[in-house]
């Protein structure tokens, strides 16, 4: 693998791997608390980063919406893109002869994207759509409810997809000033997983970030922004933000210690009931975890959590409540880690008549590993299968090449399996004690319940 850093900032990581296709990413530290937290206090409308994501395939400077999403299509590759409470993604898989075209694909999109009006108009239906497909889907909306309830008042509370009305809201401007203010190069990651040489991959990508980048991120061309925002925005005469415009960016080596100065969100507890005339009741148990940066805690936060309700037919929780009493279709325990702080959950379908006797199970079951460690035989048999997971997941070109991107994003370096084992291994049954005690605590834990 090889790491470096760009002239003007942005950083990247090239690894071999693969046979005939190579997988690309462009992560940028740009997600939806990122409406909440622009230096002049200016808010975006909630679901502008979403848009963005979406809109940054309707148009740039030399390329129409139709000739963006055929450009790959046509050479049997994939252009993709997500967005997370904390990043926008912009990935493609090609044939590894294509790399040249998915890597300034990439470039082009985030430099140079002209977000024109009547495509925008269009999208908006489009993502109505999808807002009122998670809103039926019990199972997916309550975790976005959870969230928002949990973390009231805070940036990580806010709805990635944001709602109907604040769809409307969005701008050319409200998208124009977000990618100015935050496609900027040390809020960048640009990461490649194929099978060519590493150092051909480098140049490659060196060659593209010189050419579409050299102007700056959120500079299209001259006068462009300027003509479309104006003084509203407060933007320089190139078209880009004024310097004490642009929302602070750090080094890779700041990451950790500008982790202590990040604001945790106020501890928030609630049990809540929504009527919802769902076919069954959709429950989620779970409060505040740790942050990306709270090491130790969140390594032994992902063993307990794989133990209670990990994606495997062996875990205690799928065990108790599917295998022996039939009550759910699926429980899952899943811990979601932001910048600055995190959200454990324990989520579980059943009918109205077995609800009641889901969670008393789930509160037991939680209890039994605050008052007795686990045994040394138990905790060798947990750590062999959580490290048997994370060593599949990163057999996959895609998962791997995403993985890197964020680990530039938020440690400014690629955490790699030797590093995952280390911190695994060194988990105690102690440990698994301590953090069931402390994030599973019955006073801090919050429920909500559709039904």
């Amino acid at each position: 693998m090889i790491l470096g850093t760009c002239p003007n900032n942005l950083r990247y990581a090239v690894k071999k791997g693969g046979n005939a296709v190579a997988y690309c990413a462009l992560s940028i530290k740009s997600g939806t608390t990122a409406e909440y937290t622009h230096p002049n206090g200016y808010i975006f409308p909630s679901g502008t980063a979403h848009f963005v994501e979406h809109t940054l395939f309707k148009g740039c400077k030399n390329k129409s919406a139709k000739v963006i999403n055929s450009c790959l299509d046509r050479l049997g590759g994939e252009l993709n893109a997500f967005t997370t409470k904390e990043e926008i993604v912009l990935q493609a898989t090609v044939l590894k002869s294509e790399l040249n075209k998915a890597i300034n694909l990439l470039c082009e999109l985030a430099s140079t994207a002209t977000f024109p009006v009547q495509e925008l108009e269009k999208e908006k239906i489009v993502v109505s759509d999808e807002i009122a497909l998670c809103e039926d889907s019990f199972s997916d909306d309550i975790f976005d409810c959870f969230e928002e309830l949990l973390f009231t008042s805070h940036p990580l509370g806010g709805r990635i997809l944001g709602s109907k009305d604040s769809v409307q809201e969005i701008s050319q401007e409200d998208l124009l000033k977000f990618v100015q203010s935050y496609f900027v190069p040390e809020r960048m990651a640009f990461t490649i997983v194929s099978p060519l040489e590493e150092k051909d991959m480098e140049k490659r990508l060196l060659k593209a970030v010189q050419r579409h980048f050299e102007a700056g991120f959120g500079r299209p061309e001259a006068g462009l922004a300027e003509d479309r925002l104006g003084a509203k925005t407060g933007l320089g005469p190139e078209g880009g933000l004024d310097a004490d415009e642009r929302p602070e960016v750090t080094g890779p080596a700041e990451a950790r210690l500008r982790a202590a100065e990040l604001i945790r969100p106020e501890a928030v507890t609630f049990k809540k009931v929504f009527h919802k005339n769902c076919n069954q009741v959709n429950c989620i148990i779970g409060g505040i975890a740790p942050s990306f940066y709270e090491e130790k805690e969140r390594m032994a936060v992902i063993l307990l959590c794989n133990l209670l309700g990990g994606p495997v037919n062996n875990s205690r929780l799928n065990t108790l409540l599917r295998e022996k009493n039939g009550w759910v279709y699926t429980v899952e325990c899943s811990y979601t880690p932001y910048s600055a702080a995190g959200v454990v959950t324990i989520y579980f379908g059943c009918e109205k008549e077995y609800t009641q006797k889901c969670i008393r199970k789930i509160i037991r079951e939680i209890e039994h590993f605050q008052q007795k460690p686990l045994s040394p035989s138990a905790l060798k048999a947990a750590k062999k299968q959580l490290l048997g997971q994370l060593y599949i997941s990163a057999e996959s070109g895609e998962s791997s090449c995403l993985a890197m991107g964020k680990n530039l994003l938020t440690f400014g370096e690629i955490l790699d399996d030797r590093h995952s084992l280390e911190k695994i291994e060194k988990i105690s049954a102690s440990d698994l004690q301590e953090a069931a005690c402390r994030y599973f605590a019955k006073d801090k834990l919050s429920i909500l319940i559709y039904d």
